[in-house]
């Protein structure tokens, strides 16, 4: 129906303004905060808006030969009312850790582009607290880029400002510790050689092209960025398509490929099996050869083939061993398919606490029992079917072949850790050129159309649609059928002359994500449409990209793992109606791009819609952003509640966007209605400070429910949610539950009649092993969450900070200084404070 096109069109845009932090997804419940009642404030007719202030800078760049790159950060905010760089990034060092955030403070990013992915990429780089973010964009703005990038308004329009002159006030003040700069193109290719960029001491770490459609030669700084060690990201949103590249140069070392914390597995016993048993399975290890078999206490080790571990606390003749690293391999053994073994049953599970002689004892027989039968089947003359099943608990430790080595262990008695290591990674990354030609099957967002093969299409379009403004000094024209027809034609040719060269992309079948070498024709429609759409850009598809690019950058630093260079994403259930009247331009809107692709009949009821956000913390302030920009709510009959409960705080600053340091202490909720209402005023919201909960329910009544088109969640609870997912299955309302917990995401839409609810699930707070910061700080409501904040209060300091600190101080002090002078004054005296408590510790115990 009508109504179900429109709900799948939102839901999918709302989705997407989740940004992912990184490739990896789970759905972990997120802990909040006991709420108690307040007031609401009603802002749906408030033409006021709160003003900033606005800091202008300070100019010390003529002593920039005497002031380090420290010294002058911060220089966009003096005086009194300074808001401490260390309190802001709190939580991001806790996601991130303190050396990566030292890394990031060197960091220059230049952004090509100030579109909507380009603004989403610079505000979550200066959120980020990289050193400088300098964006560059000649082109001035028009009414329909205030659909996707925030920061334009109409007095830019009227002004004849470019893009990035517009954004820059604002930019600037998202974080006093990041220097924002724009530049002229023409400086460009000088800029980007330079190894002190507008002063600072340092070139650039990375650049990000956030559109296709720029006049700039993007191959040629792509090479630029290769041969000078800078690492270069492509992130485009044209139309329903969207695109992410990322080449960090012929070589790039990875320090941490994962972000998870190394692990520490106490040793329960060694043993040395002088033959190697056939039905043990041990990856590269040949048949009965002498192998030492650690088991742990830990029912899962959680190590993989070729992890290296550091032996620890080994006592008596392997004390020598201490400090030695070696290489693990999983264990395995080889079980009938037949015998149907619960692997996951209380007797298996004591069954791998026997010796490991015994375990391949029992499941020898076990074997032979199996086997006999097999042979006396009818089915005799098939091959036996074994499974392999992973020992959890043991591990194969990889050592040179000699009688020496092996015999070592054979002394062990008790006692020992195995402490996980995490040795750099190199890779090597192919250039833009090369992997446009070069990828035979293109990565896709969703894996089942990666397997299909659907990113061939957009490939070829990605290539040929540069070919295209090469040949013709202009992009496809919006809704051109002519120019579509042309491009696609191109897109048909390119494929045919790469069709006669091994691993080039071109149209052929792909099954399970494996090139046939067999032709098929290209879908001539999506790639028309790609065209014909290349013009526009949608606020879901700059929020995910932005915040994807934007995690690309990060990894400069040597913290996770870069994507494998491409990944393409295309959404046709977007486009439902393509009647000429339904989607014909509107060159005076801020809602010209969404119309363009979806219609009027869609934005017609989007302005109707009547949403309900519960929190307005990180998530809540993007969503709110995309609502607004959306224009979801500024309709006579619609409108947006936003409630919240919490005061912003410095920490917020660094990652809730809508706030400033003037916010701080007041009521997130009222101040991002402020905010995003300053951005469309035609929106209708109302901010509330009001738990959602029983004991609000003479204010949430049934007159509320009813009356809701969508409730939206962004909360940080089990428990809240829960309760909305109950309202919402009571009143056939359609839910869209995120979260986020570090790096980590998830998201559910959940539909009346159609999906599983929230409530099916088996998440509660009790389960989660992580607590969010806010919780921790303003509303601890568990005993966990007090042992938590002794932890993070005094632990952390004494036992991991400050021996940290007094271990460097001693054993490099050259280290140790150039880490002082990363810190800001706080830590600074915390460092030096706790290695002179720990001197003066030493001395007494010596006399």
């Amino acid at each position: 129906s009508p109504k179900e096109c429109f709900l799948l069109r939102f839901r999918f845009l709302a989705l997407l303004t989740i940004q992912i932090e990184s490739s990896e997804y789970c759905t972990w419940p997120l802990r909040g905060t006991h709420m108690a009642k307040r007031g609401s404030v009603d802002i749906s007719n408030t033409n006021s808006y709160i003003k900033r202030s606005r800091l202008e800078e300070k100019s010390i760049m003529d002593n920039s030969s005497t002031i380090s790159w420290g010294d002058w950060m911060g220089s966009w905010k003096v005086g009194k009312d300074i808001d401490q760089e260390a309190e802001r990034i709190d939580r991001q060092k806790a996601a991130f850790g303190g050396e990566t955030i030292s890394r990031l403070k060197d960091l220059n990013v230049l952004i090509l582009g100030c579109r909507g992915v380009g603004v989403e990429t610079a505000k979550n780089l200066i959120l980020s607290n990289v050193g400088g973010v300098i964006i560059c964009d000649s082109e001035t703005c028009c009414t329909a880029d205030r659909g996707t990038n925030f920061y334009i308004n109409d007095d830019h329009v009227c002004q004849g400002l470019t893009r990035a002159e517009a954004s820059q006030e604002e930019l600037k003040t998202l974080n006093p510790f990041c220097r924002v700069d724009i530049v002229n193109e023409n400086n460009l290719d000088d800029l980007l050689l330079s190894d002190s960029v507008l002063g600072t001491g340092r070139g650039f770490g990375a650049v990000v092209v956030t559109s296709l459609q720029l006049s700039l030669d993007i191959f040629d700084i792509n090479e630029k960025c290769r041969q000078n060690g800078i690492a270069f990201i492509l992130a485009a949103n044209h139309g329903i398509t969207s695109s992410l590249f990322s080449d960090f140069g012929i070589s790039h070392e990875i320090l941490d490929a994962t972000g998870e914390p190394t692990r520490t597995l106490a040793v329960s016993n060694v043993e040395v099996l002088e033959k190697k048993p056939i039905l043990l399975k041990i990856s590269g290890y040949p048949e009965e050869k002498r192998v030492v078999i650690v088991t742990v206490a830990q029912i899962e080790h959680g190590l993989d083939d070729g992890d290296i571990v550091t032996l620890d606390d080994m006592r008596g003749e392997l004390e020598s061993w201490n400090g030695r690293q070696v290489k693990v391999k999983r264990v395995a053994i080889a079980s009938p398919t037949a015998a149907k073994l619960d692997t996951g049953g209380v007797a298996f599970k004591e069954a791998l606490k026997l010796p490991t002689p015994s375990v391949v004892n029992n499941f020898q027989r076990q074997y032979d029992f199996y086997k006999e039968q097999h042979e006396t089947s009818d089915s005799r003359d098939e091959k036996f079917p074994v499974r392999c099943i992973t020992m959890f608990n043991r591990l194969a430790l990889v050592l040179d072949d000699e009688s020496e080595t092996l015999n070592a262990f054979l002394s062990y008695q008790v006692g020992g850790l195995l402490n996980q290591v995490r040795p750099p990674i190199k890779k090597s990354y192919k250039s833009l050129k090369e992997t446009l030609e070069q990828t035979p099957v293109p990565q896709m967002l969703r894996g089942e159309e990666w397997e299909l093969g659907h990113g061939i299409e957009i490939h070829l379009a990605s290539q040929a649609v540069l070919d295209f403004y090469k040949s013709k000094n202009y992009w496809p024209r919006l809704h051109n059928d002519d120019d579509a027809k042309e491009f696609t034609d191109m897109c048909v040719c390119l494929s045919e002359s790469r069709q006669a060269f091994d691993g080039h992309c071109w149209s052929q079948k792909v099954e399970w994500g494996f090139p046939s070498g067999e032709s098929r024709k290209l879908d001539r429609k999506r790639i028309g449409r790609y065209a014909r759409l290349f013009e526009t850009e949608l606020t879901g598809f700059c929020a995910f990209l932005g915040g994807a690019a934007a995690q690309e950058v990060l990894k400069k630093s040597g913290k996770f793992t870069p994507i494998n260079q491409w990944i393409h994403h295309d959404e046709s259930s977007l486009v439902v109606d393509e009647c000429t009247s339904n989607i014909s331009s509107l060159s005076d809107s801020r809602y010209a791009y969404q119309i363009a692709i979806m219609g009027k009949d869609f934005q017609e009821r989007a302005a109707q819609q009547r949403v309900f956000l519960v929190g307005c913390g990180a998530l809540g302030c993007e969503y709110l952003k995309g609502l607004a920009l959306m224009g979801i709510g500024t309709g006579r009959n619609g409108k947006i509640w936003v409630t919240d409960m919490d005061r912003i705080e410095v920490s917020n600053l660094s990652r809730q966007f809508l706030f400033r340091q003037d916010d701080v202490g007041h009521p997130k909720s009222v101040r991002g209605a402020l905010a995003v209402q300053k951005w469309n005023a035609s929106l209708k919201i109302e901010a509330l400070e009001r738990r959602v909960g029983d004991e609000t329910e003479d204010f949430f009544n049934d007159i509320f429910w009813e009356s809701l088109d969508l409730c939206w969640n962004a909360l940080d609870n089990v428990q809240a949610r829960r309760y909305t997912d109950s309202k919402c299955l009571l009143y056939s309302k359609p839910l869209l539950e995120s979260g986020t917990l570090g790096t980590k995401c998830n998201h559910e839409v959940i539909l009346p009649f159609r999906t599983s609810t929230y409530n099916d699930g088996n998440e509660n707070d009790e389960d989660e092993n992580q607590i969010a910061m806010c919780t921790l700080r303003s509303f601890p409501y568990l005993p966990l969450h007090c042992i938590e904040f002794a932890k993070q209060s005094y632990f952390s300091d004494y036992f991991e900070f400050g021996p940290d600190q007094y271990e460097t101080f001693r054993t490099d002090k050259v280290v140790f200084f150039e880490q002082l002078d990363s810190m800001d004054c706080d830590e600074q005296y915390r460092a030096l404070t706790m290695i002179s408590s720990l001197l003066q510790i030493q001395k007494q115990a010596t006399g």
